[in-house]
């Protein structure tokens, strides 16, 4: 299909039902989410300042929820915040500059830096989330990575109904709620999934995918029914 026949949905409340409330102000203050990107370190830094609400600080750098669940295996670097309910499971690694809502799961040799993901997002096997928004209920499948750097270097461009300059080197993906990818899926850098979108396995994705879509390939993109 022509995806011009589906509106390329880019800007942050077209993607992200945001209810967090320590996460809140980020996404309804800036108008795409690429923009969001460079406050994650300076939102978790004011947010370990002040606290959070039912949350505790287990060390000078980390604030954890209720029913956190964290395996001993995992290592878990620089500022980091995990919301309510979380399972951090062996062997993961949190590089810093992560910030999770309640329920997510951030699984065996996942690696995360500086993103967000909202709430019950699960990134359980091999998975690595660079410079990335994962929105509610996001799914990535074993082995589907967010490539956050281009080959030439370049800073990324966002090809949606227009080409947004972001004047950054490093963007990973933005998921939209309810994103499915499939497992062995590379996500290239600027890739945004709109909504309910899914994507088949072993899938090279770039662009701006539209909401309600079946990615069977990149030249083979369906209407979800």
């Amino acid at each position: 299909m022509n995806l011009t026949d589906n509106i390329r949905c880019v800007k942050t409340e077209e993607l992200f039902d945001c209810g967090i409330e320590y996460l809140k102000g980020a996404f309804v203050d800036h108008e795409y989410p690429w923009d969001i990107l460079p406050e994650i370190r300076v939102l978790i830094s004011a947010l370990l300042e002040t606290g959070i609400k039912g949350f505790t600080k287990v060390r000078d750098n980390m604030l954890v929820g209720e029913n956190v669940r964290i395996a001993d295996s995992a290592v878990i670097e620089g500022n980091v915040i995990l919301g309510h309910g979380t399972e951090v499971r062996p062997g993961a690694y949190i590089r810093g500059n992560v910030i999770t809502g309640p329920d997510c799961v951030i699984g065996n040799s996942t690696e995360l830096k500086n993103c967000i993901l909202l709430e019950h997002v699960q990134v359980p096997h091999y998975n690595y989330v660079g410079d990335s928004i994962l929105g509610n209920y996001a799914h990535m499948g074993a082995g589907a990575v967010c490539s956050n750097l281009k080959s030439d270097g370049k800073s990324v461009v966002i090809h949606g109904e227009r080409d947004l300059e972001t004047g950054l080197r490093k963007i990973g993906a933005f998921l939209g709620d309810r994103a499915d990818i499939g497992c062995g899926c590379v996500l290239n850098p600027g890739t945004v999934i709109g909504k309910v979108t899914s994507v088949y396995p072993m899938t090279a994705v770039r662009g701006v995918i539209p909401s309600g879509m079946i990615v069977k390939a990149m030249n083979d993109i369906v209407v979800r029914e």
